[in-house]
């Protein structure tokens, strides 16, 4: 019998730990009790260069005012793209990622969290999304309004973000790759509608249409370039099986729910009726918060052990489709390194 909807709009979340005591033991290190694969060292000096050669583009394209540089040095988008891409074939490819991950950061800074204070709005998200969405997936019309449309994709930083990553993104991949990720970037924004559909009603989602959101607003525009990154192209016919799809949804599941775990505190500390995993865990269990994120960790073990068992056989098929694999596997590798260790920005509860 299936299950009906979830009609009740009655927005009951825990709130937030208590975080002058939660904090205090654990500061850093692996979630314990995760699942997951100990991640190639990030080269310093590599990360060092990409993190300079970002700050450079953003700075010329000013996509954020100078207060923001804190956070930019917090962030570590250098280290990031090296931890996740160690198979990749030089600088400039790196550099196109981590242009991604950081448009995508100031996206959603901007347009979706407002708790950041940084003029995002719920009401108004949909208008924006669909012209960002434009600064990937061009507008074709009457030469001036084509001319319009240029103009305006200059018009804050977000776009100019999208708009000149998507631009140098496109010279490194081949046509193929790069519509893929423009729908890729679809999923996204529809994932971000949903999330800020749900807290403006203030509807509570059920765990499993939570994570149907979170299939969508997560990080699979990063793993969709693991093939352009490291120097080659899964052609589509071999990209579109299902059974590849599978395994990348399950991999870009997996370092979404290390997400919600690792930024489970820095979210609640700023906002207590935050979206994320444990949260909405123990309001549909009934269950206190430590409870519900120890559960969390073990729906995230359940999806990570899928991608590791349905990954292995799918790479035995052909080299390419092992080269495809060990690249989400490296990065969801390089994703869990880059949250356990980055301490200035995540911090555990004192859930054990």
């Amino acid at each position: 019998m299936s299950t009906p909807p979830n009609t009740d709009t009655g927005f009951s979340l825990p709130g937030p730990p208590n975080l002058a005591r939660d904090l205090r033991a654990r500061r850093s290190g692996a979630v314990p009790g995760l699942a997951y694969r100990a991640a190639a060292p990030a080269d310093p000096e590599k990360a060092a260069e990409i993190d300079r050669r970002l700050e450079a583009w953003a700075r010329g394209l000013d996509l954020f005012p100078a207060q923001w540089s804190g956070d930019f040095a917090e962030f570590q988008c250098g280290r990031a793209v090296v931890l996740q891409h160690p198979g990749a074939l030089d600088l400039e490819r790196l550099t196109a990622a981590g242009k991604f991950l950081l448009a995508e950061n100031v996206v959603d800074s901007c347009y979706c969290e407002e708790d950041e204070g940084r003029g995002a709005s719920r009401s108004i998200l949909g208008g924006r999304l669909i012209l960002a969405q434009s600064a990937l997936d061009p507008y074709h019309g009457t030469p001036a309004l084509e001319a319009e449309w240029l103009e305006g994709m200059q018009a804050d930083g977000p776009l100019r973000s999208y708009y000149w990553a998507m631009k140098d993104y496109a010279a490194l991949a081949t046509p193929s790759q790069a519509d893929r990720f423009v729908h890729d970037m679809a999923r996204l924004h529809l994932g971000y509608l949903a999330e800020a559909s749900w807290s403006q009603s203030r509807y509570a989602p059920q765990v499993w249409e939570y994570l149907v959101m979170r299939q969508f607003n997560n990080f699979r525009p990063c793993l969709s370039i693991v093939d352009t990154v490291d120097g080659y192209e899964l052609p589509e016919a071999l990209y579109a099986r299902p059974e590849v799809q599978r395994v990348t949804a399950l991999a870009c599941n997996a370092t979404t729910i290390v997400n919600d775990l690792y930024s489970f505190t820095k979210e609640l500390a700023s906002d207590p009726t935050h979206l994320n995993l444990p949260q909405v865990v123990a309001a549909n269990d009934k269950r206190g918060l430590k409870a519900a994120y120890l559960k969390s960790v073990e729906i995230h073990n359940q999806v990570f052990e899928a991608f590791e068992t349905e990954s292995a056989p799918l790479a035995a098929l052909s080299p390419l489709l092992e080269r495809y694999v060990r690249g989400l596997a490296d990065w969801v590798a390089g994703n869990h390194e880059w949250h356990s260790t980055n301490t200035d920005r995540y911090q555990l509860p004192n859930y054990w």
